[in-house]
């Protein structure tokens, strides 16, 4: 299996326990009463995982995507022209009154 799709894989697994880490938090601090509600009504098991689903999916791309970007670290920069940097020159531009402006207004 190519590293990249073992990393992804890792990742996603991080990322759905992360979400469940999360959920239970939100459950055992009573978020806005939701410990309440997910007990107290019959679709509550329902919307738990939801919940974890639809935050793993989150998460885990997060986790992706901070792997993928530490990955280029330490490596510099290859490739590309080296041009020279030029700095920039003030141009003059004659600003001219907004005659027709004004005599439309009034």
């Amino acid at each position: 299996m190519p590293e990249l799709i073992k990393l992804y894989i890792r990742q996603v697994i991080a990322g759905f326990g992360l979400s469940a880490l999360f959920v239970g938090a939100l459950l055992w601090l009573d978020v806005a009463g939701l410990w309440h509600l997910v007990t107290h009504s019959p679709g509550g098991m329902v919307a738990v995982v939801m919940l974890w689903v639809f935050n793993g999916i989150v998460f885990a791309g997060v986790q992706f995507g901070i792997a993928v970007m530490r990955m280029g670290e330490g490596e510099p920069p290859a490739g590309g022209r080296r041009d020279v940097v030029r700095q920039a020159v003030p141009v003059a531009v004659p600003a001219r009154p907004k005659r027709d402006v004004l005599r439309r207004k009034g």
